[in-house]
C-alpha cells in the first residue's frame, strides 16, 4: 500500500536573505516579532516568498529562490517600509496565461487603493516596478480586500459618509461599503487598467475571494456580527453577471438574481423573512479550488465544498475534541484530493467520497500552497524550508518510477537535440547519404549541436553550477561576462526544453484530471504559437488540423483566446488579435484544397435552384483544411450562431468593403461566371465558409438558415440574390421583404435585380399581397410602364394564359389583375409624365447666341428641307408604333429643335 512522504523542496538556503526569513517564521517567545503564516504569500512558480509585516514595523520583505547564483550579486527586491504610510492590504500574482509574454507579475495593494505593479526580471535579477495604478475614485476610500479574478481586478472598499450628510445608525453605518471591479491587461511591460464599474453599493464589509471565473463574497471573518446580513454569502459570475445568495443552513441557493441589481439592500430584501429564523455556523477558514468552487471549514468541524453551480457538499469532519478557534489551519485543493492542516497534523482526503487517505503528523506548523508546474501535488511551506508530498510504494520508491524515468533528463535532452539536428541538417542537404546520431557526434563538422549539447549539460549538471560559483568567486570576471551573456540569450529555450522533459514526466505519472488540464495548456500553447507564425507550412497545417481533430473542444478554447475573440451585446464579434494572427488564419487556399472535391472554387453552393441544394464533398476530402475553415468548422460545432459574425469579423479584418462600388463593379461587370472575383488563390471567404456548411451535413433546416446567413453576410451582390431565392422557395415572404428593402438601398444594378425577382414572384401568386406597398416603393426610377407590363406578362403562370379571358378575376382566384398592378402603374405615370430636370441646363438658352450655319442657295435649303422633313415625318410614324404616348413630347421638342435652324436660312 503506497504512502505520502515529505520531501524537502529547498531549506532556504538558496533563497536570498534566507537568515531573515527563517527569523521571520520561526517561533519564538515575541510574538510580535513572529509573522503570521497567514501574512505569507507564495508565487505561483514557488519562487518567490513575500512576508506582509503586522507589527511592531510595518511593511513587506520579499525572498526570491536563485536558480543561478553567479548572476544573484546584487540582486534588486521587492521590499516596502512604511513609515506613517497606508499599509498594505494584500500580494497577489496576475494571471500568468493572460498576461502573455510578461512573466511572473505581482501586485501590490495598499489600503488608500493605490496598487503597484512589479515584474520578476531574470536576466536583470530582481524586481522592476512596471507602474502604479489608482484602483479608487475617491481619496477617501479605503480598500479592505482585493483580489485577480481571470482579467478583472475585484475588491471591497469602505467609502466613508460626508461631513455634510445625516448620521446614520448603527446597522445602516454598517452597510457603508462597495464592490469594485477593473478589468486589466499586460502588454509589452505595460499594465493598462479599465474604468471603475460597481458591482454592488451598500453592502457590508466583505472578503474578496476568487476561483477560476467566480468571485466569493464573504463576511469578514474577523468581526463577528450579530446583524442578518452575516448569515448568507454571495457568489458573483462576471460571465453570467449574476448573483447567487448561499447560507451555510441549506444545501442548495437560496436565490439566484441578475447583476443588474447593484444595490445591497434591494438584492437580499426578498431573502431577510427566511435568513432571520436561521443560525449558520461560523467560517472558520476557506480556500478557493481553482475551478469555481471554494472549500469551507466551519466551526461544527465540517469541511465543505461550495461548487460553482452553488450546491453545498459535505466532505469530511474533524474530531469532536479538536478545537478550531485556537488552531492553526490551512486548506488547500490539488486535483482530486484535499490537504487540511490542523494544529499540527496533515490530512489527506479524497475529495469525491471524503475518505481520508493519511494523516501527516508535522513537527512544526505549515502553510499549503499551491504550485503551477505541479497542480496536483501538496507543497508545504514551514518555518524551516519548502516541501511537498510524495507517494511512494512499501519499497520507498516513488510510484510509477520505472527504468525509462531513471535515466538522467539531460542524456535526454542531449540525444533530442541530436535527433532534431539530422532533421534539420538531412531537408537542407543536397547528399542521398543519411546522416545519424553517430555520425553527427564524430564527424566533426556540425559544431552547432555539439555545442547546444554542452550547453544543456551545463546547465542540468549541478556540479558544473557549484564550479561556475566557485569561479565567481575566484574573479574570474572574463568567464563571467562571457558565461552570464550566453545563459541570459539561451534561457528561454532552455527553460522550454527541460520543461518538456518535466511534462512528459507528468504525463506518464500524472492522473486522469491531471492530463487534462496539462493537455488544455499545451493545446492552448500550441494553437497559439501556429496562429502567431509568419506563414504554416503543409506540415504544421497537418498539425494544426490533428490538434483541432483530436482536442477539439480544447482546441475550440485556445482559438478564441488566441483571437481574443468577445460576444459582444449587440450580437457581433469582436477581436484584439494581431493582424499577424489573422494573416495567418486567412491565408488563401492551396490549389491541391480548391480542387479537391472535384468541383472548381467552390462554385456549386452558389448555383441551382431555390432552394440551393448544395450536394455534399466527395468522400476523398483534403488532408489538410486551410486555418480559415479549420475554425469555421470549430465554430459550428460549438457555436453555429457565431459562423455567419465570424465570416463578418473575417471579412473585416481582411479588409473587404461590403457592397462598395469596386466590389460592385467587380462582379457585375461580367458576365462569364465568378472568374472575377478572384483567383484560384483568391477564393472569396464567403465561398469557403459556404464549403465548408455542405461538408458538415447539418440538419436542412439549419443549413439553410445558416447559408442565408452567410451569402447576406458577404455584402456581394449575386450571394444577396442567391439568398433571396432561398428565401423565396422556403415562401419566408416577411425575411423577403426586410432582406429586399435592406439591400435595395446599397446598389441601383441590385436595387434592379431584386425588384425585377419580386415583381416575377407577384405576376405567379398571391402571396406576396400584404407587401406589395413595400414592394412598389422599392420601383428603379429607369422602369417605365412598357417594362413593367413586359415582366409581368411573360412571367404569368400557364394556367392564366390558357383560361378564358374575363374582365375581371374570381374573388379567390390567385390570377394577377390591372387592380393590384394600378398603385404602381400610377406611381410611374406620374414619374414619366413629370416634367425631368435631368437635362434642365442643356434645353436652357445658353448666354450668347449660337453659331450661325453655313449659308445655301434657297432652292437648296429648299429641298433639303422638304426631304428632312418628309424623312422626320417618316420615322416619327415608324417609331409613334412601337412607343409609348407617353414619349410624344419629348419627339416632338426633338422634331421642333430640329427644323428650327433651317427656318433661320
Amino acid at each position: 500500500m503506497s504512502r505520502f512522504v515529505l520531501e524537502e523542496l529547498s531549506d532556504f538556503g538558496d533563497f536570498s536573505g534566507n537568515q531573515k526569513l527563517s527569523e521571520l517564521l520561526s517561533f519564538s517567545n515575541d510574538e510580535r516579532s513572529r509573522s503570521r503564516l497567514s501574512d505569507v504569500r507564495v508565487s505561483p512558480d514557488g519562487r518567490h516568498i513575500h512576508v506582509l509585516l503586522r507589527q511592531p514595523k510595518v511593511g513587506l520583505m520579499t525572498f526570491d529562490r536563485q536558480e543561478r547564483p553567479q548572476l544573484a550579486l546584487n540582486p534588486k527586491k521587492l521590499d516596502v517600509w512604511l513609515k506613517g504610510g497606508h499599509p498594505i492590504v494584500d500580494v497577489f500574482y496576475l494571471d500568468l496565461n493572460r498576461a502573455k509574454g510578461a512573466g511572473a507579475v505581482a501586485v501590490v495593494v495598499y489600503e488608500n487603493g493605490k496598487a503597484e505593479f512589479w515584474k520578476f526580471l531574470e536576466c536583470k535579477t530582481g524586481w522592476h516596478l512596471l507602474q502604479t495604478s489608482d484602483l479608487c475614485n475617491s481619496p477617501r476610500a479605503r480598500v479592505v480586500s482585493v483580489s485577480a479574478c481571470s482579467s478583472i481586478l475585484v475588491w471591497c472598499e469602505e467609502r466613508p459618509a460626508s461631513e455634510s450628510s445625516p448620521v446614520l445608525s448603527s446597522s445602516r453605518n454598517k452597510l457603508r461599503y462597495c464592490v469594485c471591479r477593473r478589468d486589466w491587461e499586460v502588454e509589452d511591460g505595460a499594465v493598462s487598467l479599465g474604468g471603475l464599474k460597481i458591482i454592488l453599493h451598500n453592502n457590508p464589509k466583505y472578503t474578496v475571494i476568487s476561483s477560476g471565473d467566480y468571485v466569493h463574497l464573504l463576511p469578514y471573518l474577523k468581526i463577528k456580527s450579530q446583524l442578518c446580513v452575516s448569515k448568507f454569502f454571495l457568489t458573483w459570475s462576471p460571465h453570467h453577471d449574476s448573483f447567487t445568495i448561499n447560507t451555510l443552513c441549506k444545501n442548495t441557493p437560496i436565490k439566484k438574481l441578475s447583476a443588474k441589481e447593484s444595490d445591497f439592500r434591494r438584492l437580499v430584501t426578498d431573502s431577510l423573512g427566511y435568513l432571520s429564523d436561521v443560525e449558520p455556523p461560523e467560517i472558520c477558514s476557506f480556500s478557493p479550488t481553482g475551478c469555481g468552487g471554494l472549500l469551507l471549514l466551519l466551526s461544527t468541524g465540517w469541511l465543505y465544498l461550495l461548487q460553482k453551480d452553488g450546491i453545498m457538499r459535505q466532505v469530511y469532519k474533524l474530531a469532536e475534541n479538536f478545537m478550531l478557534q485556537d488552531s492553526h489551519i490551512s486548506l488547500c485543493m490539488y486535483a482530486d484530493t484535499v490537504a487540511l492542516i490542523a494544529g499540527k497534523t496533515l490530512h489527506l482526503l479524497e475529495l469525491n467520497c471524503g475518505r481520508e487517505l493519511q494523516k501527516v503528523a508535522l513537527k512544526r506548523e505549515g502553510l499549503l500552497y499551491a504550485n503551477q508546474t505541479e497542480r496536483g501535488i501538496p507543497h508545504l511551506l514551514s518555518d524551516t524550508g519548502l516541501f511537498m508530498l510524495v507517494e511512494k510504494d512499501p519499497t520507498g520508491k516513488p510510484l510509477g518510477s520505472g527504468p525509462v524515468e531513471g535515466v538522467h533528463p539531460g542524456a535526454l535532452l542531449v540525444e533530442a537535440v541530436f535527433e532534431e539536428a539530422c532533421k534539420y541538417y538531412q531537408q537542407r542537404s543536397l547528399s542521398s547519404t543519411q546522416l545519424t546520431v553517430d555520425i553527427l557526434k564524430k564527424g566533426g563538422r556540425f559544431q552547432a549541436p555539439i555545442s547546444l549539447a554542452s550547453v544543456l549539460r551545463n546547465y542540468l549538471n549541478s556540479g558544473l553550477r557549484r564550479n561556475d560559483t566557485e569561479a565567481i568567486q575566484n574573479g574570474a570576471d572574463e568567464y563571467i561576462a562571457a558565461h552570464e551573456k550566453l545563459m541570459c540569450s539561451l534561457e528561454g529555450e532552455l527553460r522550454a526544453l527541460v520543461s518538456l522533459e518535466e511534462l512528459k514526466g507528468s504525463l506518464v505519472r500524472g492522473s486522469v484530471k491531471e492530463v487534462e488540464a496539462v493537455c488544455e495548456s499545451l493545446v492552448e500553447k500550441e494553437v497559439v504559437r501556429l496562429l502567431s507564425s509568419p506563414e504554416l507550412n503543409r506540415e504544421a497545417l497537418l498539425y494544426l488540423n490533428s490538434i483541432f481533430s483530436i482536442f477539439p473542444s480544447q482546441a475550440w478554447r485556445a482559438a478564441q483566446a488566441a483571437l481574443q475573440l468577445h460576444y459582444n451585446g449587440d450580437g457581433s464579434l469582436s477581436s484584439k488579435a494581431s493582424t499577424d494572427v489573422w494573416k495567418t488564419v486567412l491565408s488563401p487556399c492551396p490549389n491541391s484544397f480548391l480542387f479537391a472535391n472535384g468541383q472548381s472554387k467552390h462554385s456549386h453552393s452558389l448555383r441551382g435552384d431555390f432552394n440551393c441544394k448544395v450536394k455534399p464533398a466527395a468522400p476523398t476530402s483534403p488532408a489538410a483544411l486551410p486555418v480559415f475553415e479549420l475554425l469555421c468548422q470549430s465554430v459550428f460545432h460549438f457555436q453555429p450562431s457565431w459562423l455567419p459574425r465570424f465570416l463578418e469579423l473575417s471579412q473585416q479584418q481582411q479588409g473587404s468593403a461590403v457592397l462598395g462600388l469596386s466590389l460592385v463593379s467587380s462582379s457585375w461587370g461580367l458576365s462569364g461566371g465568378r472568374g472575377g472575383e478572384g483567383g484560384e488563390n483568391n477564393v472569396p471567404l464567403y465561398k469557403r465558409a459556404l464549403w465548408v456548411l455542405s461538408n458538415l451535413n447539418p440538419d436542412g433546416d439549419q443549413r439553410q438558415e445558416l447559408e442565408v446567413e452567410l451569402l447576406l453576410v458577404s455584402g456581394r451582390p449575386n450571394a444577396i440574390l442567391q439568398a433571396l431565392r432561398i428565401l423565396m422557395g422556403k415562401r419566408q415572404w416577411e425575411r423577403v421583404t426586410q432582406v429586399a428593402q435592406q439591400f435595395c438601398k446599397q446598389s441601383p444594378l441590385l436595387n434592379k435585380e431584386i425588384f425585377t425577382s419580386l415583381l416575377c414572384e407577384v405576376a405567379q401568386h398571391r402571396e406576396l399581397d400584404p407587401y406589395l406597398e413595400l414592394l412598389w416603393a422599392l420601383c428603379p426610377e429607369d422602369f417605365t410602364v412598357t417594362t413593367i407590363l413586359n415582366l409581368v406578362l411573360k412571367n404569368l403562370p400557364s394556367s392564366c394564359s390558357a383560361s378564358p379571358h374575363t374582365p375581371f378575376a374570381d374573388t379567390h382566384s390567385s390570377q394577377l389583375t390591372i387592380g393590384h398592378l394600378k398603385p404602381l402603374l400610377r406611381k410611374v405615370l406620374q414619374r414619366e409624365t413629370k416634367p425631368s430636370q435631368r437635362y434642365a441646363d442643356i434645353l436652357q438658352s445658353p448666354s450668347y447666341p449660337p453659331p450661325a450655319l453655313p449659308r445655301q442657295p434657297a432652292e437648296q435649303a429648299s429641298s433639303i428641307f422638304n426631304g428632312n422633313v418628309d424623312s422626320s415625318l417618316s420615322l416619327q410614324a415608324e417609331t409613334d408604333e412601337h412607343t409609348p404616348p407617353a414619349n410624344t413630347n419629348t419627339q416632338r421638342c426633338d422634331a421642333v429643335l430640329a427644323a428650327a435652324p433651317v427656318g433661320f436660312t
